[in-house]
């Protein structure tokens, strides 16, 4: 992409963020994660929004991909939501880490016990909404540059001594209006969410780094679903507890 392109692509998210209203595509396409990273850090400028947190996408063998989280979109639990805020309404069960200590900005990689030290985990559920019409329908690259189509994160009560706990095999259960819709053992897209959150902290070394108190959240275990105006979700891990969020009709 060139300069040009990739102003143009930011102030569409820009704009489409300020106004409330959905867009069809964006009008160059990102050609590499690193040019729809930029794109993100744009909007986020252009806003003036503090980044609260972090999603994380690491697949084994493949470049890792983040998408920002704005502090005012985090909401502890129980959370209510206005449809204005969120309008798609998607839902996926995490699980979250808190980073309890700076992890700034270095050349050398972090190791994983150095990362797993500086983190609490939270169960927490990640709202997905877009600036998109139709988000799913964009190409990957595009739903990257939108912040990887994070609308919310609504995180429960932190645990600091997650490490002893199988993670990849904990139970977790999703409801919809009081009505269990998921209930399953595992499943986490690659059986290890702390290992997401160490290539998140590798990831941000040339890019400021992490600040103690942002969040990152790594990944659906439940799939994502869409609600209705005046739904309500809870989702409940094992030994790590729940959150809750009302969307406002």
């Amino acid at each position: 992409m060139t300069n040009q392109e990739i102003a143009a692509c930011a102030e569409a998210l820009t704009q489409a963020r300020r106004s409330g209203k959905w867009i069809e595509a964006l009008p160059a396409a990102p050609s590499s994660v690193s040019e729809a990273h930029i794109i993100q850090d744009r909007v986020a400028t252009a806003l003036g929004e503090a980044v609260g947190g972090f999603k994380i996408n690491a697949p084994p063998g493949q470049e890792p991909t983040r998408g920002l989280i704005y502090a005012r979109m985090i909401r502890p639990s129980p959370a209510r939501i206005a449809l204005a805020e969120a309008p798609h309404l998607g839902v996926e069960a995490e699980i979250a880490f808190r980073f309890t200590r700076d992890l700034p900005a270095r050349d050398t990689p972090y190791g994983r016990e150095e990362v797993v030290e500086a983190m609490a985990a939270l169960p927490a559920i990640e709202v997905v909404s877009s600036r998109f019409r139709d988000p799913l329908a964009r190409p990957p690259l595009e739903q990257l540059a939108d912040s990887l189509i994070n609308g919310a994160l609504v995180p429960g009560t932190e645990t600091r001594e997650w490490s002893r706990f199988d993670l990849a095999r904990l139970h977790v259960r999703l409801e919809v209006n009081g009505e269990t819709v998921v209930s399953q053992q595992g499943g986490h897209v690659a059986g290890d969410p702390a290992g997401f959150a160490v290539a998140l902290v590798n990831a941000m070394r040339g890019a400021g780094g992490v600040n103690a108190g942002q969040i990152v959240t790594t990944g659906s275990w439940t799939g994502l679903r869409f609600l209705k105006p005046g739904d309500r979700c809870s989702i409940h891990f094992e030994k790590l507890g729940g959150a809750e969020v009302a969307f406002e009709s």
